[in-house]
């Protein structure tokens, strides 16, 4: 008894001592932070040049031509890039800012859309005793709370459940969650918490429950990735910035004493090449960091080891609207997230290392390592589908490294900034929720290296595009003032923010008692035509642009993202001036984005690559009499005639060129008609999964049943005996 009394007395102690600690850390990193957003308030009296429209693309490559010299010049338009740039023109120095595709086209885009500290590196920095790792937890934590306050609209809080299966894991994971909390102080979210295996059940209804004692619930942030770099590179130019899309680094500018003065450039678009001047030129090019190194010294060891990181997407019943989860340990040791994104879910990631690539593809083996570890987290009434996958997609993660290296998990994602000796800074890794931070350091290091005269930075606190005006309840405005659908509305209010209304004034009317305004491209998405307008004044320079960054329907579903193509296409070929040759060429690039970067490819070819059919002679007699229904003629195939005559007979009416889609999704030979055995296959496909939303499957079922249901003719009914 006496030894636990002193047993708990040294706990209680301890724990206090600790907890005091923590809390006067927390006291004064409180009271430091407010003395700098006092400063920036006080400071930062920005002025912001084009508060009503940005400067049109065409007028950006004519500041970046036409300029004397600018005083930073920043190459790469992702967060990190972006990032610089922002940070360098609040300072009051003249800033450019180029990127050879367009913004947030690589890494940026493709993240697994989470602002995070990095729960698994808090693990490694306690485990491991990395006080270099704590500090990027921490770091990471501050950087996700001012994240979070910047861009409202784009960003909340995400309640992500960890699973606990043994007994013994229930008080060590609780104590890893606790010390996040405890790490992240005042810019906790919400205090984690521990759930009974009922009511973890309850929030999570998929879950598997065999062996299930109970869950632990954390917070951290989610954010669409595309549009919050869009958001920075925007606001970059809104004060003042010259920044310029499709435009690429085609060599670094030197003085006579061999140090970096600027860059060639050329308009990717045109063709035409010019210089831009500056007195500091970054680096800020991810993946591609070492690519610009060797421009400016052809010898330079590689610092970057790249790593590809796969995720999927699946519909959204996969996943509660407000609940994510994590799985800690997967069968190799990889954290795999399972998460709620745009009324869809998105599984990933993967971690393996690869060569840099502006086109990466996801590989059909990380799809499918992803839905087995999916599985083993589900409850078996779940059937995870291969055929489910509405996306996928791989980003190049860009870990500072030493060249050597071989295992990509180990590395930690935190990031260099050097000067080189001529001059080129570069900031090389980190991760997406510090780009800020890494943003200031870099032009920390670059005012200091290179003696610019600038002021301190001022964007802790600064408000991203579309920040000002948004409010949790500005969709009702948009469906009140404008006849919005509600889901539109709240679309537009949560991409745009305050810049909502301006996308709303563009809608079109849709001749409709309701909605008012607002034709959408796709039925199911609530992505207006308006957009596409819209995103012509965001840069937005090709058909993918729109599909994958201005929105984000390639991510979600890239069949969708096909049929809205030829509209969006048209939208902006009027916008734009496009010929028909223009058009079809971006109707070719776009398509082929989808089908390679998107995954389309794999979910295409899961039926071409089903040579067996899989079905037992039951199976194989239904559904060929199910065939049969259609083919009246015998002729073992069935065209979209067949079809449009047997649904006629039902009162289903669905357009010509719509139907000729949906034939030719199981048409394998492409010869314009389906024959027995490629409905065999496809039937065999649906029955493994591979297959689980073919138009044609579902609907000769339902004109099947329909049918059925309708029966013989009576004798009395058809006048018969009279």
């Amino acid at each position: 008894m006496a030894f636990r009394k002193v047993l708990r007395r040294t706990a209680a102690v301890g724990g206090g001592a600790v907890a005091a600690a923590f809390g006067l850390s927390q006291l004064m990193e409180y009271r430091r932070r407010q003395a700098r957003l006092a400063h920036v308030a006080a400071e930062a009296e920005l002025k912001v040049p084009y508060a009503d429209e940005l400067p049109p693309r065409h007028a950006q490559l004519a500041a970046l031509r036409d300029a004397e010299e600018f005083d930073v010049l920043v190459i790469g338009g992702g967060a990190t890039g972006a990032g610089c740039a922002l940070d360098a023109v609040t300072r009051n120095l003249k800033t450019a800012l180029v990127e050879r595709s367009d913004f947030s086209s690589g890494t940026s885009s493709r993240s697994t859309k989470l602002i995070h500290g990095g729960v698994r590196y808090l693990q490694k920095a306690v485990m491991q005793l990395d006080y270099e790792q704590y500090l990027m937890v921490k770091e990471a934590l501050h950087e996700r709370a001012n994240l979070l306050e910047i861009a409202p609209h784009l960003s909340a809080p995400l309640p992500i459940m960890l699973p606990v299966y043994k007994w013994w894991q229930l008080p060590y994971y609780w104590a890893g969650i606790k010390m996040y909390d405890l790490v992240a102080g005042i810019h906790c979210l919400k205090s984690s918490y521990v759930l009974s295996k009922s009511r973890a059940l309850e929030l999570f209804p998929m879950l598997k429950k065999d062996r299930l004692v109970g869950a632990i619930v954390y917070y951290d942030g989610q954010h669409n990735d595309a549009r919050m770099n869009l958001a920075i590179a925007l606001s970059a130019a809104r004060h003042g910035a010259a920044v310029a899309n499709y435009t690429e680094v085609v060599r670094l500018l030197k003085t006579e004493e061999q140090k970096v003065c600027g860059a060639r450039c050329r308009d990717v678009i045109t063709g035409q090449e010019f210089d831009v001047k500056a007195k500091c030129v970054i680096n800020a090019t991810g993946p591609f960091t070492d690519s610009l190194r060797k421009m400016d010294e052809q010898e330079v060891p590689n610092i970057c080891q790249p790593s590809a990181g796969v995720h999927i997407v699946i519909p959204g019943y996969y996943s509660p609207d407000n609940m994510g989860l994590l799985d800690p340990a997967t069968s190799d040791g990889r954290v795999i997230f399972f998460l709620p994104w745009e009324n869809m879910t998105v599984a990933g990631t993967t971690d393996t290392p690869t060569d840099v690539t502006a086109h990466p593809i996801p590989g059909e083996d990380d799809i499918n390592f992803i839905l087995r570890e999916v599985r083993n987290y589900l409850s078996a009434d779940v059937e995870v589908r291969r055929g489910d996958v509405l996306a996928a997609w791989s980003g190049i993660r860009p870990l500072v490294t030493d060249p050597n290296s071989r295992d990509t998990q180990s590395i930690c994602r935190n990031h260099v900034v050097s000067i080189s000796n001529s001059g080129l800074v570069t900031i090389a890794g980190g991760k997406w929720t510090t780009y800020r931070s890494m943003a200031e350091e870099t032009l920390d290091a670059a005012i200091k290296g290179l003696s610019l005269a600038a002021e301190p930075c001022r964007t802790v606190g600064l408000m991203l595009e579309g920040a000002k005006g948004w409010t949790p309840t500005l969709y009702i405005r948009l469906v009140q003032d404008y006849g919005l659908e509600k889901e539109v509305a709240q679309h537009l209010a949560s991409t745009y923010g305050g810049k909502a209304f301006d996308v709303a004034k563009m809608a079109q009317v849709t001749g409709q008692r309701w909605p008012i305004v607002g034709k959408r491209l796709v039925s199911e998405f609530p992505y207006i035509e308006a957009e596409v307008l819209y995103a012509v004044k965001e840069y937005a320079c090709t058909a993918i642009d729109v599909i994958a960054r201005r929105t984000r329907l390639g991510f979600l579903n890239v069949q969708a993202a096909d049929e809205a193509l030829p509209r969006i296409v048209q939208i902006m070929g009027k916008e734009l001036s496009w010929s028909q040759e223009k058009k079809t060429e971006e109707m070719e690039a776009a398509r082929k984005f989808l089908y390679h970067e998107m995954g389309y490819r794999s979910r295409s070819e899961q039926l071409t690559k089903t040579s067996e059919i899989n079905l037992d002679y039951q199976e194989i007699v239904r559904y060929k009499n199910r065939f049969h229904k259609f083919d009246k003629e015998t002729k073992g195939f069935i065209t979209t005639v067949d079809v449009q005559r047997v649904l006629e007979s039902i009162n289903v009416h669905i357009d010509e060129n719509a139907l000729h889609e949906i034939l030719n999704e199981v048409d394998l030979n492409k010869n314009g008609q389906v024959e027995i055995d490629e409905f065999l296959q496809l039937m065999s496909a649906v029955k493994k999964g591979q297959v689980s939303d073919s138009r044609l499957a579902i609907l000769m079922k339902t004109a099947e049943e329909t049918l059925d249901k309708r029966g013989p003719v009576t004798v009395d009914r058809s006048g018969g005996g009279v």
